[in-house]
């Protein structure tokens, strides 16, 4: 069974449009699961125009996954401008009576030679049409943005293969070539509303008719993609009496149209037969599609998390610091009890929760570890840890065991109550995976909220760049950097910063030190990653000196042998440091006192307006591109190298 499902058609909820749906479709917040049938657009000032969802999720309101392996479009008005075929005029020509389809009304001739004379005046006039016909806005970029992601295309029509042809002559940047699959009626299966020839397409794609996405303006799209169980999309930018459904109050009310018209729109918007998407314009299918494609190794896609965030509910007061991206950690009120005084504000509740899953050496320790820097980042002091332990199947008891002492030594050395978890063995993981989730608790005095940066506070560094990533490879690839020229001291002093890694006592220190506004540890996608989710967080911009970021002469050698840069690579064990100019030397006279190496490498700029992180970079006062990476550099590496 595919990602999406195999569906009973007709057993499909209709689709729920609004009541405006014919001449607008508003665009609202994304994301809110609340509702099962709505309209779904992209946060003001994106730039995207909305999109109507029925049951599958567009951007984050996600009600059932699906995939997408291949997109397949109707021509005609979908592909290129409407208006371009004359269907009144066929009609005429061909004495096919209104609301009878023209490739039925042929076959239903009573003699060959009138069949034949029919087709051929059908051909010449699709030939005519196809001599005028131009692209739809956004058809050719379309085209182009789906090739570049690897997605196999194909088009399905009503009209003869010599008319598409003849149209894409007048598409500047496209070509039959350009789709691996054109079915038109020439390829002898029945056309839509029949399902066959998207099964035959998708056949010729090499791909599941379950994860087909049909692209068409009518009815016949809709009717032929879910009698072959593919995914339908209906591309509808006016009335949607010019896709084939009429209202059902004017029911008996002469139309004004020729077109066949099957599908019922309700009193409350629903449409029947239903797509599974309704979109105003071809610019707004990619943001579908990505919904549908295989996710790389990495984080999940921040615009995509930030706005499955900014959707859940923010009206609870004992939720001081709630989801937000860049935000790794909770700050809960805890209601007092009969043991406080009436006069004594009881501890806030820090909670935090992260995987590992990079490595496999010591990694209940490894757990330990970021779940606490986690926590810290906020001010708190972690205290309590629960673990949840996924083994692959053929693990051994002693193989579990080791584990759970590695998470019992992390958290005795660090003071951590270990509080309980889940260990399971199963198959849904090839190799171990240690889930954490930390408590701690802070005084609401010491909360280190994010949201108090400021223009001009100075950005410090603590420890230098990629500590995790460094002794990670050099664990995980030991054998590979030994065949490329790595010595077995230097393995040895990477292996030893793996004694770097908390950065708890930088976060304690810092934190009490006055004038701190923020901090953040560097975690998966390295401080790239981090200083972008710092600026998301803080709604400032930041500006960073390049030549000031700080590397160990281990993490040089490690990055010049595999190719890999140092700042896409994950890096717990340094701290993000924000704070007021006035507190910097107090800040860094503090960590250095406790033995902690810290570097001042850019500042804090402008506030923003908006949610997305905005990062500038400069090398000895010259402009140079902030780096991003799609995937972290150890998943990168570790993806391409043997382990060992």
């Amino acid at each position: 069974m595919s990602a999406g499902g195999r569906r009973a058609r007709n057993a499909n909820p209709p689709y729920s449009a609004p009541r405006d749906l014919r001449r607008s479709t508003p665009a609202g917040p994304i994301g809110d699961d609340r509702e099962s049938e709505r309209t779904s657009g992209p946060r003001e000032g994106s730039g995207s125009a909305a999109i109507t969802i029925r049951r599958h999720g567009i951007i984050n309101g996600v009600s059932r996954a699906f995939r997408v392996a291949a997109v397949l479009f109707d021509f005609d008005d979908t592909l290129t401008t409407p208006g371009a075929l004359d269907f009144d005029r066929i009609r005429r020509d061909l004495a096919c009576p209104p609301g009878t389809p023209i490739l039925e009304h042929i076959a239903g001739l009573p003699s060959a030679e009138q069949r034949a004379r029919a087709s051929t005046r059908l051909n010449e006039l699709e030939l005519e049409a196809a001599e005028r016909a131009q692209p739809n806005p956004h058809a050719e970029a379309l085209v182009r943005r789906l090739q570049d992601t690897g997605l196999p295309l194909g088009i399905l029509t009503r009209n003869s293969r010599a008319s598409v042809e003849r149209a894409l002559h007048n598409f500047p940047a496209l070509r039959p070539a350009d789709f691996q699959v054109i079915v038109s009626r020439d390829d002898h299966v029945p056309p839509k509303p029949a399902g066959d020839g998207v099964a035959y397409a998708a056949r010729r794609l090499g791909v599941d008719v379950h994860e087909l996405l049909l692209v068409g303006d009518y009815i016949f799209d809709v009717l032929a993609g879910a009698s072959a169980g593919a995914l339908t999309v209906l591309l509808q930018p006016g009335d949607l009496l010019d896709a084939g459904y009429a209202d059902v109050s004017a029911e008996g009310t002469p139309q004004p149209t020729t077109r066949p018209v099957l599908g019922k729109i309700y009193p409350d918007g629903t449409l029947d037969p239903a797509p599974d998407w309704v979109i105003r314009n071809l610019s707004d299918l990619p943001n579908l599609v990505r919904m549908g494609r295989p996710l790389p190794a990495g984080k999940f896609p921040a615009d995509l998390l930030e706005t499955f965030l900014d959707s859940l509910p923010n009206d609870n007061p004992s939720v001081l610091l709630g989801p937000r991206l860049g935000r790794d950690v909770a700050a809960l009120r805890v209601a007092p009890t009969d043991s406080y005084n009436s006069s004594e504000e009881p501890p806030t509740l820090a909670v935090g929760a992260d995987p590992v899953t990079f490595t496999t050496d010591d990694i209940g320790a490894w757990a330990v570890l970021v779940n606490a820097n986690d926590i810290a980042t906020c001010g708190a002091l972690p205290r309590w840890f629960f673990a949840t332990l996924l083994l692959p199947t053929g693990s051994t008891p002693s193989q579990v065991l080791e584990i759970l002492h590695s998470v019992r030594k992390a958290c005795a050395r660090e003071g951590i109550a270990l509080c309980g978890g889940h260990t399971e063995i199963t198959d849904a993981v090839v190799r171990p995976v240690v889930s954490g989730a930390m408590l701690g608790t802070v005084s609401v005095d010491g909360l280190v909220d994010k949201r108090a940066l400021r223009e001009g506070d100075s950005l410090l560094l603590t420890k230098r760049v990629a500590v995790e990533g460094t002794t990670l490879l050099a664990s995980e690839l030991g054998d590979e950097l030994q065949r490329r020229g790595m010595t077995a001291e230097e393995l040895s002093a990477c292996h030893s910063l793996h004694d770097k890694l908390s950065v708890v006592a930088d976060a304690a220190i810092a934190a009490s030190v006055p004038g701190v506004s923020a901090m953040h540890d560097v975690t998966e996608g390295g401080l790239a990653a981090a200083i972008m989710e710092l600026s998301a967080a803080g709604r400032h911009a930041i500006t960073v000196n390049m030549e000031a970021i700080p590397l160990y002469a281990e993490t040089q050698r490690i990055s010049a042998l595999l190719d890999i840069d140092p700042l896409g690579l994950i890096g717990s064990g340094s701290l993000l440091i924000c704070c007021r100019p006035a507190a910097r030397a107090a800040v860094a006279n503090a960590l250095s006192t406790a033995g902690i190496e810290s570097t001042v490498i850019g500042n804090v700029g402008a506030p923003l307006d908006h949610s997305d992180g905005v990062v500038t970079a400069t090398h000895h006062g010259t402009p140079v591109p902030w780096p991003h990476f799609d995937v972290d550099e150890v998943a990168r590496v570790l993806s391409a190298l043997p382990r060992g």
